[in-house]
């Protein structure tokens, strides 16, 4: 799959390289031959022209890879869809055979419904993130914009992607966070930092530390940073991977599960709360940074009020 996705890409580069080298050798030849002709008027016409093909010849061949490198994302997210539908599906029919086909005593029982029920949430996990995708416009909008703090919100959401991956939130998470409030609405920011925590264990080292700390700026941002100790995101692909459907390497070779949507959705939604959302290496160049700039204010206690007006 991966070679012919190569040749499909190598081949439209070639016909509009082959193209844009055919157009300079006619412009070249056309600037020289009516030069010593003196027809200045057609050679100042033709010049154009040849220059105007030139323009629209590199302008379809941008065009065109970035076709193909959507179509190859479309086809790397179809590829890890049909994946993790198929891995939940498959378990838990093979459980349910097992269930149907023989007398399971109940302890084995109980094991057997709890993997089926983690199937079953990783299912609705995949589901709720595709449909997600198709209404992002739409996410919390039946909800009015409310002061949100920050805090509580993220230690909800380390607890949710601890959940999902069998961690305890004190083994993988420490929070450093200064008190801050940021007026929006609720669930867009648990998808915000809910796929960041998730992704932030998913990429992890094999034995996951995330940090999460919070800053306000004097410009009246809060800054969060989340931070990994896995491998990092190489620099060609920082800007990548907030693409849509975009997931590096080949889905045959990949480690990790995932549909290549969740740093799209987080991308997409801090745009519409005016944030920006950025990747940098980690310290000393281990594991990797993503911070996300928001909106927002400290939250100033009565001790901090009263120190200021003492002052």
């Amino acid at each position: 799959m991966s070679h012919r996705k190569r040749r499909t890409l190598h081949l439209p580069i070639t016909l509009s390289v082959l193209m844009m080298v055919l157009n300079v050798v006619l412009m070249v030849c056309w600037i020289v031959l009516l030069a010593q002709l003196n027809e200045w008027s057609a050679l100042t016409i033709g010049t154009v022209v040849f220059a105007l093909i030139l323009v629209v010849s590199g302008f379809y061949m941008f065009l065109t890879i970035k076709e193909v490198r959507l179509n190859q994302r479309q086809a790397n997210f179809v590829d890890s869809v049909t994946h993790e539908l198929k891995t939940p599906i498959a378990s838990l029919r093979l459980y349910l055979d097992t269930l149907r086909m023989r007398h399971v005593d109940p302890s084995q029982q109980e094991e057997f419904f709890k993997v089926m029920d983690g199937e079953l949430v990783r299912l609705d996990h995949l589901i709720n993130q595709l449909l997600e995708v198709a209404r992002l416009d739409d996410i919390g909008q039946e909800a009015e914009p409310e002061d949100i703090e920050l805090e509580p919100l993220l230690r909800r959401c380390a607890e949710a992607a601890g959940r999902h991956h069998k961690r305890k939130l004190e083994d993988v998470f420490s929070f450093d966070v200064e008190p801050a409030v940021i007026r929006a609405r609720r669930l867009p920011l648990e998808m915000i930092f809910g796929n960041l925590l998730d992704n932030a264990i998913k990429y992890g080292a094999a034995d996951p530390h995330v940090d999460v700390r919070v800053r306000v700026n004097e410009r009246g941002r809060v800054m969060t940073q989340i931070v990994d100790n896995g491998d990092g995101v190489p620099t060609h692909m920082r800007q990548r991977i907030f693409k849509i459907f975009y997931r590096g390497g080949n889905e045959l070779e990949r480690r990790q599960k995932g549909t290549g949507v969740g740093l799209y959705i987080v991308r997409t939604l801090v745009s519409l709360l005016k944030g920006k959302v950025r990747v940098f290496d980690g310290a000393n160049g281990l594991g990797s940074i993503f911070e996300v700039e928001l909106p927002g204010q400290a939250i100033v206690n009565d001790s901090q009020e009263s120190g200021a007006m003492a002052t």
